[in-house]
């Protein structure tokens, strides 16, 4: 989970940047195309202002031109269709000025012979061949598009029937002063006529374009930060539940495969996880647990643990024998705990089981070593207090044998004085060889030709009691890299129990052959009485013996010496069958785990 936190928490820490940068462009992409929009709208009304004022100036001029030709025009004429032209819809006003800025005519007869506008200066504007516009503003604050030109009602200098008429308009001189003469030749030159037309219509369109844009605008704003905040939120979505499968694969791939049972159940106290470690040591499959409860599947003892978990318990490292399958108590190791979430809502409860099989078997390896090093000191002293006063013993069991005649008591109590000081002696040798450090020197060794080798030794013993050898090897048995004499102390040791096991006579038989795993297998066998099945486990103990004669050390050096060499001892019998031992030994060298020492030198 905190990956997939982490993972969410970096998305929050980066989005924003990502999303107000995004805004910011997708907002200036929208000021951008406002703008423009605005600035076409804008060149439409100046093209269509511009135009409509120059039609009718044009208009005007025309009106004026026709009136003038007739000779029965003057400024009252002009007058009237401007004041007719000044009533169109959207013109604010229609003039005729000179250069000065009096005005001649006006759509507003009021504003004759008025200057124009006071507050501006208009020469700037001068007589133009073509029509010029621009944006005015009056006092009242309302804006105005102007069209201004030079006013020609009449080429005057340039007209040939006007030349061929100006008799005529001698005859006609008193209508001419009566009509006006403000566009006399001198003055026509510096007429201009100006058009101002409202342009509040046009405005309000832009306006009510521009607020749509700006609506618009805010709206796309709105969405796409919405759709950026649902993108940014899906991809935190998206990785943080990516990240939460991965932690969980990771934690399921991790919990299965420790090396400890784990057993989980949730709130009903069904089982809902099942790890390998819980298979093996259980001998029950995932399958059949799940959804299944504890306490139909497991031992009692684990019930009990679950009964103290309801209780509100903690069980740290507890430990029981278990009997998971009829053919199968093991020891194990118990933690189980309740779980809960943050709030304390109680969601299952775990079970942890160890099996302490191994962690047994090492302790009671420490044990026999620990046992080892006391019968070491022990040996050794011994050795010293027991071995000298023996000598003595038999030297004076000698002398008084042979002060006697063979046959008599006396004789045969010094004897048996000969044979106890013997088998003490024997004893002490057993006892020295099995407390001492197992120097073990190795070399490349035919385990076929070494089994020969200590058969032989045997053989004499063997047929003293009627009984017979049979050997079975294989021709692909490794050489190995082993102690021979070791070894072949080892074999003899085995070869002389199951000699003994058999006092009246029976079959001993060796077989060998090469393991898998680089391992190399021997297995003595007898025809002998067995072993009883409770005793099985205690053959290899020092001085446990079933024998009279016994001292109980022959097997446990037996278990030492293949200890030694990395390999390992087991034992079966039957009454019907006898006794089967075999011993298991690596063909090539291994380090021994255990204090025994190892000289390959």
């Amino acid at each position: 989970m905190r990956k997939a936190n982490g993972s969410v928490s970096a998305g929050m820490q980066t989005s924003p940047w990502i999303i107000l940068g995004s805004t910011a462009i997708l907002l200036i992409v929208v000021l951008v195309l406002a703008f423009q929009n605005t600035n076409r709208e804008r060149r439409y009304m100046s093209q269509l202002l511009s135009a409509k004022g120059a039609a009718l100036i044009r208009a005007g001029e025309a009106g004026a031109r026709t009136g003038m030709m007739g000779m029965m025009w003057g400024g009252r004429q002009i007058q009237r269709l401007i004041e007719e032209t000044g009533r169109l819809p959207d013109v604010r006003y229609m003039a005729v000025i000179d250069q000065s800025g009096k005005t001649l005519a006006h759509s507003d007869p009021s504003k004759i012979d008025q200057p124009f506008d006071p507050n501006r200066r208009i020469t700037h504007l001068g007589p133009h061949e073509h029509e010029n516009w621009e944006l005015v503003t009056l006092d009242s604050g309302q804006r105005i598009f102007e069209v201004h030109r030079h006013f020609k009602p009449i080429n005057l200098d340039n007209d040939e029937r006007f030349r061929h008429m100006q008799g005529m308009m001698r005859r006609h001189r008193t209508m001419m002063e009566q009509s006006d003469d403000w566009f006399s030749p001198e003055k026509r030159r510096q007429l201009l006529i100006i058009v101002g037309m409202d342009v509040t219509p046009f405005e309000e369109a832009i306006r009510s374009d521009i607020q749509t844009t700006v609506i618009l605008s805010v709206v796309m704003i709105l969405l796409g930060f919405a759709g950026f905040i649902s993108l940014f939120w899906l991809h935190s979505y998206r990785v943080a539940r990516r990240s939460l499968h991965d932690t969980n694969v990771f934690a399921n791939e991790v919990v299965r495969h420790l090396p400890v049972g784990l057993i989980a159940t949730n709130r009903s106290g069904k089982v809902t996880f099942f790890n390998a470690a819980a298979e093996q040591l259980t001998d029950l499959k995932r399958n059949i647990v799940q959804d299944q409860k504890p306490d139909e599947l497991l031992p009692e003892g684990l019930c009990g643990v679950q009964n103290q978990l309801e209780q509100g318990e903690i069980v740290t490292e507890r430990e029981m024998e278990c009997s998971f399958t009829p053919n199968k108590t093991i020891p194990v190791s118990i933690s189980a705990a309740r779980i809960a979430n943050e709030d304390g809502e109680f969601l299952g409860q775990v079970l942890i089981m160890r099996d302490l099989s191994e962690i047994r078997r090492l302790q009671d390896t420490l044990r026999r070593q620990e046992k080892l090093a006391a019968m070491g000191g022990l040996a050794a002293g011994v050795a010293h207090e027991v071995r000298n006063p023996l000598s003595s013993i038999k030297a004076l069991a000698t002398f008084f044998a042979g002060q006697f005649e063979d046959g008599s008591e006396s004789h045969e109590a010094a004897k048996v004085m000969i044979q106890e000081v013997d088998r003490l002696n024997r004893v002490i040798t057993e006892l020295l060889e099995f407390s001492r450090p197992t120097d073990l020197k190795r070399q490349a060794s035919d385990v076929g030709q070494l089994i020969s080798r200590s058969i032989q030794l045997v053989q004499q013993d063997a047929a003293n009691k009627r009984i017979d050898i049979k050997v079975n090897t294989t021709d692909d048995i490794c050489s190995a890299w082993i102690d021979p004499d070791r070894l072949t102390q080892c074999l003899l040791n085995l070869y002389l129990n199951a000699i003994q096991a058999m006092e009246g006579g029976g079959t001993l038989t060796v077989a060998c052959e090469s393991g898998e795993a680089g391992y190399f297998t021997i297995v003595v066998s007898d025809s002998g009485s067995g072993i009883p099945g409770d005793q099985l486990d205690k053959v290899f103990d020092p001085y446990y013996t079933t024998k009279s004669k016994g001292t109980g050390l022959g097997l446990a050096i037996v278990q030492k010496i293949v200890e030694a060499h990395g390999g390992d001892t087991a034992v079966r019998s039957t009454s019907d069958d006898g006794t089967v031992f075999s011993i298991s030994i690596p063909c090539r060298h291994e380090e021994k785990v255990g204090g025994y020492n190892d000289d390959t030198q």
